[in-house]
């Protein structure tokens, strides 16, 4: 019974923050892999994780970092490197489809694997204490990275 009830929860968490995980993986999807592939990789890990989550920090904190590390590491075991990220039909329901996001999501796929994770995170408007939480650094480092990043972004936009 209690299988079923662990199930259960997992299910309903990953029903109602199934939106976080989409995002984070059309951000590291390329021509090589589906979204579905690295889906998968993330639920599985999520749901080998899950009897062990303490809930000391929220949910979503808790599945952005699962989510970006896996996608991280796939990536690292493959040595592969994502070329070019496209904005999936999934993503675009969340997002309002104009020229402007489209252009600054291109530019966000010329950043590195670390910078794309941060950026997703600042975008979301994730407060910097989280992202530090997610990311495994310090506030003052995600507020540095974040300004570099804004600043490469504005380099990458202008060529």
């Amino acid at each position: 019974m209690e299988k079923q009830k662990i199930e259960t929860e997992f299910l309903n968490m990953l029903r109602e923050y199934n939106r976080i995980v989409y995002k984070v993986i059309s951000f590291y999807k390329d021509e090589n892999n589906t979204l579905d592939d690295l889906y998968q990789d993330v639920v599985l890990n999520l749901w080998k994780a899950f009897p062990n989550f303490r809930e000391e920090s929220q949910v979503s904190t808790w599945i952005y970092r699962i989510a970006l590390n896996t996608c991280v590491s796939f990536y690292r075991k493959n040595t592969r490197r994502p070329t070019c990220v496209e904005i999936t039909t999934d993503v675009k329901a969340y997002t309002e489809e104009n020229e402007t996001i489209t252009e600054l999501y291109a530019c966000i796929a010329r950043l590195g694997k670390l910078e794309r994770a941060l950026i997703l995170l600042y975008l979301e408007d994730r407060p910097y204490k989280e992202i530090a939480e997610i990311m495994g650094i310090t506030t003052t480092n995600v507020s540095t990275k974040i300004n570099r990043i804004k600043e490469k972004l504005k380099q990458i936009s202008k060529m």
